[in-house]
């Protein structure tokens, strides 16, 4: 089945208040999606973000970032005024995030929501929290005692914290007891309002792309609550950390700092843990994207205390087995591997092996004399095809930096005659290769150049920050009629038919809940 979608970012959704939310913008922005013929919207990890403010740096593997919350919502159920709201801080731009604000009008937001919510009277409230006892209790704890600790990373609370003694947790139970309320509270909005909007999108014909990051941050609930999946020593302390060996872009390597999995214990376990985690990310999307697949096969290890990647050796990764073991509990889902940098044939072998569409991505194949799998005429089915990712330039940036031979390449290749033309030629050269599934970033569609990049991997201050201005929503006739012009003329329009099959089958994979709570008992 040919399909396309868009690749927008919550985060970057228009919106009064600050970053984009589950609101009413989002719900025009599936709208959008659907005039234009999409049956796909992928976005980025919706998980609570900390310092850095990377959504794949979450303070929880389960829990939800706060700040999607759509404060209008609370707004209609009388819980904030808009005056209230309008007074607050959210920065001085529509076009970017500004983060230092948004984290104290936010809170300061919920918070007085919170204070007006009767929650021993709100079943709905109770029963998420019934349903999700076995996460949001732990999130909530340890969220709590990081405000008592002013922030700071767990690593640097005292000892008999650190190390989850019974007598210390009770201890802050206690004593934060209305904080913790608070942190399930947000869960409970976060979860209602995402279910909502989900829904939405599903009935207007819209699946859910969403990611799975391979690694959690060091500082989160998972590694606190869990310390035995990590490789950690007798005080919790990481021995080891994930990055990337050095390349011809980085003479030292990346040195990422996340803890690594203890992949014998989750041997052990049946990987409980990880089957947990992917029914989790079923329940949030249709579609699970899953970041650095390659490192399944093998990871790169890097010792804690190395100030950079290059004392790292490559350790063996527990491979299809685990996906295998959670397609057994789970059932058949729709999973695409982030196959993405330098792959083994042992990497190639395995993405073969599961089935699993990889990701190409037209920048990585446009250089003179290349001849590249990422080239249009080397595409196959079983892919994604995009011109560009959340890490990427925008196509018309990229294009600006491209060295003169480089650049007449592409315009030989694909009819570019000047800047003026290249996102268009690009996104139908996409739209038109064999892949099965075409996914386009929103700013390439809008022309846009790098101001609007979401991320540049390896740098910190600037990223994860772009927002559509809020002026484009007025242009989204127009332009559904263009993106779906596009669909209709390359195969990629879902029939009637096919959205029955779907539906169908959907009913099918309902039957597999049953088989997967029982593998998690």
């Amino acid at each position: 089945m040919r399909r396309s979608g868009i690749l927008m970012p919550v985060s970057s959704l228009p919106g009064p208040y600050g970053i984009g939310t589950f609101s009413k913008e989002a719900y025009d922005f599936v709208d959008f999606l659907k005039a234009a013929g999409q049956t796909l919207w992928q976005i980025l990890p919706l998980g609570p973000t900390g310092y850095g403010d990377s959504p794949y740096q979450a303070f929880s593997t389960f829990a939800g970032n706060p700040y999607f919350i759509d404060l209008e919502a609370l707004i209609e159920e009388g819980l904030l005024t808009k005056e209230e709201c309008d007074a607050l801080d959210w920065g001085g731009s529509v076009e970017y995030v500004d983060y230092a604000n948004l984290y104290r009008s936010k809170f300061k937001a919920l918070r007085l929501a919170f204070s007006r919510e009767k929650l021993e009277e709100n079943e709905g409230f109770l029963a998420f929290i019934a349903q999700n006892y076995d996460w949001v209790l732990d999130y909530a704890l340890f969220m709590a005692i990081k405000n008592a600790h002013n922030g700071a990373c767990w690593t640097t609370w005292e000892e008999e914290l650190l190390l989850r003694k019974e007598s210390a947790l009770e201890k802050y139970r206690a004593e934060c007891m209305e904080d913790i309320l608070f942190y399930e509270y947000t869960q409970y909005l976060f979860d209602k309002q995402w279910n909502a909007l989900k829904a939405y999108a599903n009935e207007a014909g819209i699946k859910i792309v969403g990611d799975v990051p391979i690694y959690v941050a060091l500082d989160s609930t998972d590694i606190w609550a869990n310390p035995e999946l990590f490789q950690l020593d007798e005080k919790h302390m990481p021995l080891a950390v994930a990055g990337c060996p050095p390349d011809a872009f980085s003479e030292t390597g990346q040195l990422w700092g996340n803890p690594l999995y203890r992949w014998e214990y989750h041997r052990e376990t049946g990987y409980a843990w990880w089957i947990k985690r992917m029914k989790h990310s079923f329940a949030l999307y249709d579609i699970v994207r899953i970041d650095h697949f390659r490192g399944f096969e093998s990871y790169y290890s890097i010792p804690a205390d190395a100030d950079t990647a290059i004392k790292g050796v490559w350790e063996k990764g527990p491979g299809l087995e685990l996906f295998k073991t959670i397609e057994a509990a789970l059932g058949s889902q729709e999973v695409i591997a982030e196959d993405l940098g330098v792959l083994t044939p042992a990497v190639n072998k395995m993405l073969k092996d599961s089935g699993y569409p990889g990701m190409k991505v037209f920048q990585f194949g446009f250089y003179q004399d290349s001849d590249s799998a990422y080239l249009p005429h080397n595409q196959i089915e079983n892919c994604v095809i995009y011109t560009g990712t959340h890490d990427n330039q925008t196509t018309l940036g990229w294009y600006q930096d491209l060295s003169a031979e480089d650049r007449a390449f592409l315009e030989e290749y694909a009819g570019i005659t000047s800047w003026r033309n290249v996102c268009s030629k690009m996104i139908k050269q996409a739209m038109m290769s064999v892949s099965d599934t075409c996914m386009i970033p929103m700013q390439d569609y809008l022309e846009l150049d790098d101001r609007a990049r979401i991320n540049e991997p390896g740098s910190l201050g600037d990223n994860w920050k772009w927002r559509m201005n809020p002026e484009v929503t007025s242009q989204y006739e127009t332009l559904a009629e263009r993106i779906h012009k596009l669909v209709k003329m390359f195969g990629r329009e879902q029939t009637e038919c096919e959205e029955t099959a779907e539906k169908l089958c959907e009913g099918d994979a309902a039957d597999t809940d049953a088989a997967a709570s029982e593998a998690l008992a």
